[in-house]
């Protein structure tokens, strides 16, 4: 099995939280707002709630610190901050067996994720200037699958996988404004409330190898479904029911450098990666996709401390549309 950790420090205008849903409430001393933009905001709240569940969550997306500031949704001046903290791993388990005499092979499939989100958003102009809007997601993930080698350098991976999250937000009203409208607000189910999600995660990765001399050079394509539903929630007025995929594609090189260092061989290499984002991961992020450019130097252990592959130091630069951002950390990856 193979397993990793990536952060990052993104900077953009990806995440605009409950403080930015607010700004559509009309200039007056008290809640006016119409039931058409109930309506918007509910599923942008839907939306914000899948996405951050999914990049908490999800073992498939970078984990990091986010921030932004600017103008959102409602021309409101913001200034909003998300941090995600994950471990997980995925990766195939022993060596590929035949599949009832054929000339295929297969090897069974696990992943597993845990993540934590919290999102941050402080109003810093308008009528509800000084108010702060909270959003704590928790997810666990676990599932599996089998990857099939239909040829020695060709294999198809399906997968399908379980993520239940709970999300929850709280919301500091600063302004006179939100202090006299703040009651209504949380009856409409803006603010102030909690919500649990199942999301049924199914994907299949198609990879492809190739070899020059020692190097290897893997080519990698996985497009990934989420289907997201709220289970409970403390507002009746608050419900998740939406979709969401990834499309990522990746060409990743692994170069052995022939030079020992402490006994083990130094290996150096990378990858270039682009995730396209679809449906409420899309909405809820403002982002159609991010390319991640990730360079490693590392030891190799196979054979020689348990389960280890190889172990060293690895970074990424990341961008979009919206954002910029960096991750370093320790590069591992084990073979069961």
């Amino acid at each position: 099995m193979e397993t990793g950790h990536k952060s990052a420090r993104i900077l953009g205008r990806a995440i605009a939280t409950g403080a930015l849903l607010l700004c559509a409430f009309p200039h007056t001393a008290r809640c006016q707002i119409t039931p058409e933009q109930v309506a918007e905001l509910r599923n942008v709240i839907g939306d914000r709630i899948e996405a951050l569940t999914i990049l908490g969550g999800d073992f498939g997306l970078a984990g990091g610190t986010f921030r932004s500031t600017g103008k959102f949704q409602f021309a409101q001046n913001t200034s909003a901050s998300l941090s995600v903290s994950k471990l997980g791993g995925a990766g195939d388990i022993g060596d590929p067996q035949p599949v009832f005499g054929l000339n295929v092979g297969w090897q069974p499939s696990l992943q597993g994720n845990m993540g934590a989100t919290h999102a941050s958003t402080t109003v810093q102009s308008g009528q509800l200037a000084g108010d702060v809007s909270k959003l704590d997601a928790k997810g666990i993930e676990f599932g599996g699958g089998a990857r099939f080698w239909l040829t020695d350098r060709f294999s198809v991976a399906p997968s399908i996988m379980g993520l239940y999250g709970r999300s929850t937000e709280s919301y500091t009203a600063n302004s006179a404004f939100m202090r006299a409208n703040l009651p209504a607000a949380e009856q409409l189910g803006l603010v102030n409330w909690s919500v649990d999600t199942v999301t049924v995660v199914t994907g299949a990765g198609f990879q492809y190898i190739l070899n020059w001399n020692r190097t290897l050079i893997t080519l990698t394509s996985t497009p990934t479904f989420f289907d997201t539903e709220s289970v409970k929630s403390s507002n009746a007025n608050v419900y998740v029911k939406g979709t969401s995929g990834i499309l990522a594609n990746e060409v990743d090189v692994d170069i052995p450098l022939g030079i020992e260092f402490l006994h083990h061989e130094l290996r150096t290499g990378g990858y270039f990666l682009r995730s396209d984002l679809y449906g409420g991961l899309k909405t809820g992020l403002n982002e159609d996709y991010i390319y991640e450019a990730h360079g490693r130097i590392v030891l190799d252990f196979l054979n020689q401390l348990w389960k280890v592959k190889y172990l060293g130091i690895g970074a990424s630069y990341l961008w979009g549309p919206n954002i910029t951002g960096w991750t370093a950390g320790i590069d591992a990856v084990f073979r069961f």
